[in-house]
């Protein structure tokens, strides 16, 4: 089972060859760039974990509705950046549907869910500690996905970067992030407050002792333990609602057995013949 991120891996990719020239965000390229990353990434790792999942975000995520300041600042960050992000949205929706019409994969989408949760549910309902479970690969240079490695048949590799990322003690990692909270989705350290980020704040420096002692279950302040758990159900991908979990589920068997029968008049409507060559490949 191959799990992928698709609107982080295909837009770090997209960024990296585009760069912040919106004139190039053109919707029969971008279209190509991604298929082709497909075929080369099932070409790459198919044999050895066999079909491609496809994880993709909802408009909405839970996270936000349970923490208002969850990725608060990422409007304003790309406002700055100089891409029309409109335009490269509304391409990756279309290129998203037309994957889940006309081509084998199983591409899931729930209502509230993040390509995260996805990912989670399925390694949770799948994985196995003993290492005995179907072989599974996850394609994104998150860090967040490190602690599913805590099941032996778990294993992920950064596509961007080219290289597989692995950690000793993954429980441990993940007690870490807890604690450290994510910058880039606007989760303070436990130390800060919620709107540290969002208020353009810095946040309280959070130092090793500290980390140490709060692992060790030293006794901590009131404000400390309501951020460690503020954190905890954003962080920990076994926070996911359970309804949410059995939507994913449901959608997942849903989108079980899709054939391969559309992707030639596919690849004819919208004229990409160096695809078509390779048609075997997909």
């Amino acid at each position: 089972m191959i799990l992928i991120d698709l609107s982080q891996v295909m837009i770090s990719n997209i960024l990296t060859q585009v760069g912040s020239h919106t004139d190039v965000i053109e919707p029969g390229m971008v279209r190509h760039m991604i298929l082709n990353t497909l075929r080369s990434l099932k070409n790459k790792f198919g044999v050895d974990y066999g079909e491609l999942i496809i994880a993709c975000d909802d408009k909405k995520y839970w996270r936000r509705a349970v923490f208002p300041q969850y990725k608060a600042n990422r409007k304003a960050d790309r406002e700055k950046s100089g891409i029309d992000w409109p335009v490269l949205f509304d391409t990756l929706n279309q290129i998203k549907q037309e994957l889940k019409d006309n081509f084998p994969y199983r591409v899931i989408q729930v209502e509230g869910a993040e390509a995260d949760d996805v990912i989670g549910v399925l390694c949770f309902e799948f994985g196995s500690e003993l290492n005995n479970g179907e072989s599974i690969l996850i394609l994104s240079g998150d860090k967040d996905f490190v602690q599913l490695q805590t099941f032996g048949n778990v294993t992920q590799y950064d596509f961007v970067r080219k290289k597989h990322i692995y950690v000793s003690d993954p429980d441990q990692f993940r007690e870490r992030l807890i604690l450290s909270g994510d910058r880039g989705d606007g989760i303070p350290n436990v130390l800060s407050p919620d709107t540290c980020f969002v208020e353009g704040q810095r946040q309280k420096p959070l130092r090793e002792n500290k980390i140490v002692e709060i692992l060790r279950g030293d006794k901590q302040s009131d404000e400390i333990m309501r951020n460690w758990h503020r954190n905890k159900m954003l962080i920990d991908l076994r926070h996911t609602p359970s309804d949410i979990r059995d939507r994913i589920l449901k959608e997942y068997n849903k989108e079980s057995g899709k054939g391969r029968e559309r992707i030639f008049n596919y690849f004819i409507q919208h004229k990409m013949k160096l695809l078509t060559e390779h048609i075997g490949e997909f």
